[in-house]
């Protein structure tokens, strides 16, 4: 299955906004256009990255992730891609310059632009 970072980044704001994600428990999460495997493979994802703390409910049945809750870098991530325009310009950025995504990457690019926001270098 192909990662996909608009998904990733969905599922993190969704679990953000839930007030009963606090580590006390797990729960699924549900996006909408996406099926439960593709979300699950992406909460495992996030759980392999240090964004989220998750749990494997797995079977033979099928791939079945819950979060647990969001991790300090999981906030972290969050809030320097929180503003639609830099997500979207970070994208870009780093699709054009490496042909990939990759959190770390996008994280650090992210943080880039955020910082020339404040300072007046950019955005």
């Amino acid at each position: 299955m192909k990662r996909d970072m608009d998904l990733a980044r969905r599922i993190l704001l969704e679990v953000e906004a839930d007030p009963k994600t606090t580590g006390f428990g797990y729960r699924r999460v549900d996006i909408e256009g996406h099926d439960q495997a593709e979300v699950s493979y992406h909460i495992q994802l996030l759980s392999d990255a240090g964004l989220l703390e998750a749990k494997s409910l797995s079977t033979t049945a099928g791939l079945d992730w819950r979060v647990i809750r969001l991790t300090y870098a999981g906030h972290e991530f969050l809030e320097a891609s929180r503003k639609d325009t830099l997500w979207q310009k970070a994208k870009s950025t780093v699709l054009e310059k490496t042909g990939g995504l990759s959190f770390e990457v996008l994280k650090a690019v992210l943080l880039k632009l955020a910082t020339d926001a404040v300072t007046g270098g950019g955005e």
